[in-house]
């Protein structure tokens, strides 16, 4: 793709899907159309993203391709440089590894810095499964928190589920979690045995995939559900 006639170059944050599927089932064409203009990248893992890439856009010519790869492996000082075709008035496409950029998701700092360097960012549509979780689970929209993962360590982990259920109940704010997804079985557990009964919990997994499952039980009614959660992304979601 030719340069901006002396313009700084923009930042598009491009979601993808949220598992192996047919990626214009669930995204707009207008990520069809920014892929075949981009050819600057960053991105979590470059094999993936590549095959992405080919998956929305097969004729698209794959040397031509540019990646920078921004993992919990990348240093802090080379992020910046991610940012130099933008300077050269090149736009810059920001790929998600599932769902949404910058959201739970490393490339948040490359956005950071884009604001500091006055580059317009661009975010564009696709789907959040932390947005997609709330949206199904019946529980507070306007009062929400994304906690991210909660601690390993079994007691400290009980401690802070105990804080989230206070929190939502004197907020009355709906407390959303991750956990690594073989260990999701385990989370379910703990949320049954550390909440009260009357606390709602939202379990979302595989959302938009064939396999999708989302359901909104008290904690006491979890009890008797049997659901096989391993290794499958998940999300969580409580409500006192």
């Amino acid at each position: 793709m030719s340069a901006h006639n002396g313009k700084t170059g923009n930042v598009y944050l491009i979601p993808s899907t949220l598992g192996d599927m047919e990626p214009l089932e669930v995204l707009p064409i207008s990520i069809k159309q920014t892929i075949e203009r981009l050819n600057h990248y960053v991105v979590e893992n470059e094999k993936t993203a590549r095959h992405f890439i080919k998956k929305i856009s097969p004729r698209k010519s794959q040397p031509s391709l540019k990646l920078s790869v921004l993992n919990k492996f990348t240093e802090t000082q080379e992020i910046p440089t991610f940012l130099n075709p933008c300077l050269e008035g090149f736009d810059v496409g920001i790929l998600s590894e599932a769902g949404c950029p910058g959201i739970a998701d490393p490339g948040a700092a490359v956005v950071k810095i884009a604001h500091e360097k006055n580059i317009q960012v661009i975010p564009l549509v696709g789907p959040s499964s932390i947005l997609l979780a709330l949206m199904a689970s019946g529980m507070n929209g306007q009062n929400f928190a994304f906690n991210g993962y909660l601690p390993i360590e079994s007691s400290d982990r009980k401690k802070y589920i105990k804080n989230l259920e206070r929190k939502s109940k004197e907020e009355n704010q709906s407390q959303i979690f991750i956990e690594t997804p073989y260990r999701n079985n385990k989370m379910l557990e703990e949320l049954i045995k550390s909440l009260a009964p009357s606390t709602r919990i939202c379990v979302a997994a595989d959302i938009t995939l064939p396999t999708e499952y989302i359901k909104t039980k008290t904690a006491i009614k979890w009890k008797n559900e049997n659901v096989d959660l391993h290794k499958r992304p998940a999300i969580f979601i409580i409500h006192a």
